[in-house]
């Protein structure tokens, strides 16, 4: 009988694989980085060749840790960074391109011109997104636009698309499966998230062929096999990262919400088995679909919240590492006034701002770097209110506790705080990978390594549960400070 589920958990500067037991324990990883690149202002691209190595290493290096083999694996799940896209040869599967990621601003212009014709209200409605450059429809659209020849061949059928999804599938089976699955699928602004079909009205408004679109399948269910690690193994459980991560921590009742703190911050709950909508500025989207049933989630996507620390070590030298963060802004009372709005690459959910610009605001002569830090922390918690006081507007629901995961989550000083400043308790779990447990029980379930989503239940073990401590008056100054500070930084490159 297999021992193992094999999750890949291919993120934005990052491919990870962990291998998990029965019981939900991780007992061997990998992560190893990638390069990325900044061919000119605002864009962002990966070469998709390393992402595939760097991922393909990754696995093989866990399972060489414990020395497990292919025969050892009930399935493989796979997760990934969601909006970034590219192009590649059938017959080679050469790229045609480097992968333009989701943080790439390219296509705003393209954005400025759907929404003056008033298409944007089309994909609003058919999509559940809000277009935005973020997404992935614009970018296939801008690669057929500007690459010569790209056009020519992708109506004559001779080249793929896809996200990194679909990019991994394809590597895993030689280039024998060509697919997506539905939580990826609803992130493209090419996705009906009613139809559960691809929009021929999108299509043909973007210039897009349906043939260059791989096959939707569901996020739980196998769908061909690998030999790529030594031996034959399923392939059964594909997710966007933030679904993953929704399924990870057991977010299966309508209203259960989770925030994951990484590159930037993605705050998703459970919406039920019906299309919700948005006046608030998020967005619907699909969480995952499994026998047969689609469950549907409302998201705030915001760009940066890691990033920013990551911009203090690398462009400001302001920090060594990031988890000098937590103790760098405790080592004073308070910001000091100072407030870190990081609209670095423009600024996401609610606002959907693409020419906002990173700001800081309240700076005085004694104002040090350890102000400075802690407002990047605090920003981070700020956001996240931002987008569940939307949730709460567009939903009549707001989350009795926020489960929380990703790098940023193990900070002890910004756990704390997102309490303080929610005035709900922060739920921090014992494996904090949640975006690859997701995968692995999505694999696991389609294979019968666990029998159902009742047996998962156990799994969910709490490491800390922060519960708020500050006074309501001063929770509500010290948001009402932020939410001026992002005015100050909206519509500045426009």
């Amino acid at each position: 009988m297999s021992k193992y589920v094999l999750a890949l958990d291919q993120g934005t500067t990052s491919s990870r694989a962990i291998l998990y037991d029965q019981e939900g324990i991780p007992r061997s990883s990998a992560n190893l980085e990638f390069k990325q690149y900044y061919p000119q202002a605002g864009w962002v691209e990966h070469d998709p060749e390393e992402i595939w190595q760097s991922q393909r290493a990754a696995a093989e290096k866990v399972l060489a840790d414990v020395r497990v083999r292919a025969a050892d694996i009930a399935a493989i799940g796979i997760t990934n960074q969601r909006e970034t896209v590219l192009l590649w040869e059938r017959a080679t599967g050469k790229p045609v391109y480097p992968a333009i990621v989701w943080q790439c601003r390219r296509t705003a212009p393209m954005c400025d011109r759907l929404r003056q014709e008033g298409f944007d209200r089309v994909l609003r409605s058919k999509t559940g997104l809000i277009t935005d450059a973020y997404f992935s429809g614009t970018k296939i659209a801008w690669l057929l636009d500007n690459l010569p020849g790209v056009r020519v061949r992708a109506q004559r059928g001779e080249l793929a698309a896809g996200t990194i999804d679909t990019w991994l599938i394809w590597k895993l089976t030689g280039g024998r499966v060509h697919a997506t699955d539905v939580s990826n699928a609803s992130r493209t602004l090419l996705f009906n998230i009613k139809s559960l079909q691809w929009d021929e009205e999108i299509l043909h408004h973007f210039n897009i062929p349906h043939a260059l679109l791989p096959r939707v399948i569901e996020s739980s269910g196998v769908l061909a096999e690998t030999d790529i690690l030594g031996g034959t193994i399923p392939l059964a459980g594909v997710a966007g990262d933030q679904q993953a991560s929704l399924f990870g921590h057991q977010c299966f009742a309508r209203g259960s919400a989770k925030n994951t703190y990484g590159t930037g911050l993605f705050l998703l709950m459970n919406a039920g088995e019906e299309v919700p909508s948005s006046t608030s500025g998020l967005v619907a989207t699909i969480g995952w679909s499994l026998k047969g049933k689609t469950v549907y989630a409302l998201e705030g996507s915001v760009f940066v919240a890691g990033a920013a620390l990551q911009w203090l070590r690398d462009g400001l030298g302001l920090l060594k590492d990031a988890a000098a963060s937590d103790a760098i802004a405790r080592s004073v009372a308070d910001a000091g006034g100072v407030y870190f709005v990081p609209a670095l690459v423009g600024l996401g959910a609610p606002h959907w701002d693409p020419y906002a610009r990173g700001t800081i605001v309240g700076i005085t002569r004694g104002t040090t770097r350890s102000h400075v830090v802690r407002a990047a922390l605090e920003a981070a918690a700020y956001q996240t209110r931002e987008v569940l006081e939307a949730m709460a507007r567009d939903s009549g629901i707001r989350p009795e506790a926020l489960r929380v995961d990703g790098g940023m989550a193990h900070n002890n000083f910004l756990c704390q705080f997102q309490a303080d400043i929610l005035g709900i308790p922060v739920e921090r779990p014992v494996d904090t990978e949640s975006t690859a447990l997701g995968a692995a029980y999505l694999a696991g379930l389609a294979t019968g390594f666990w029998k159902d989503q009742q047996a998962l239940a156990p799994q969910r073990k709490i490491a800390r549960r922060f519960e708020p401590s500050m006074p309501e008056s001063r929770r509500e100054q010290l948001y009402a400070d932020w939410l001026r500070a992002v005015e100050r930084a909206k519509h500045w490159a426009g």
